[in-house]
């Protein structure tokens, strides 16, 4: 990894190495997620005015009323995804700045990442290709459509929160798969959806803030 990578100071491995410390303080156990937060530089993915806060457990904006979650959130929802088992091919429902598909990208063969905000997406393409992550795809679209042409999904993941999801986006997951998102509107849970032969079951767990699902809107 290069130094544009790695940073200095407060943007620098040793940070990113207290930060992983910190997660597993707070109760992250999945080793392999943890490897993957380690190698992806959080820094990259915000804005320089606000690098210095990279590493610290708190979200912060990215523009267009979006924000990039904390670390806990991002390797919480990603330890629920994997459940202990290797990933094949995951959905991500709000590509943001990219930085939580780069984590998927560590843990699945394969990654499709949806974003309705084009100047987001544009910005998430150019760093990813910077850290040279050869198994995304990237689509601009509105992701509670899903990508009926890619299904079914290992595991499907929502960074925005959603009071429902939609029967077609279900219809996505494949059995034995599982979806991981923030449910709700002004009170919101993490939320775990497991697709087995008999149907679907739900389990809600930790209450989060998200912003809100915007369905139906493309811009830029």
């Amino acid at each position: 990894m290069n130094t544009h990578h790695s940073g200095i100071g407060m943007t620098s491995q040793r940070t990113r190495a207290r930060m992983i410390e910190r997660l597993r303080k707070q109760g992250i156990v999945d080793e392999v997620v943890l490897g993957a937060m380690n190698a992806i530089p959080r820094h990259i993915f915000i804005e320089e005015v606000l690098a210095n806060r990279a590493y610290d457990d708190i979200a912060l904006p990215i523009n267009f009323g979006q924000t990039i979650s904390s670390p806990f959130i991002v390797a919480r929802m990603s330890e629920l995804l994997r459940a202990g088992s290797s990933l094949g091919k995951v959905l991500e429902i709000g590509s943001g700045c990219g930085y939580q598909t780069a984590i998927l990208a560590q843990l699945a063969r394969e990654v499709y990442s949806i974003e309705r905000i084009g100047p987001l997406l544009t910005r998430a393409r150019v760093r990813l290709r910077q850290l040279h992550l050869g198994n995304v795809r990237l689509k601009h679209a509105d992701g509670l459509l899903g990508l009926p042409e890619f299904a079914p999904f290992d595991a499907i993941i929502l960074t925005a929160a959603a009071a429902h999801i939609p029967s077609s986006l279900l219809g996505q997951l494949a059995v034995g798969g599982r979806m991981v998102f923030p449910k709700g509107s002004q009170e919101q849970f993490l939320c775990v959806i497991a697709h087995n032969s008999q149907g679907y079951t739900e389990t809600i767990l930790d209450e989060v803030r998200f912003v809100p699902m915007l369905p139906g809107i493309l811009k830029g």
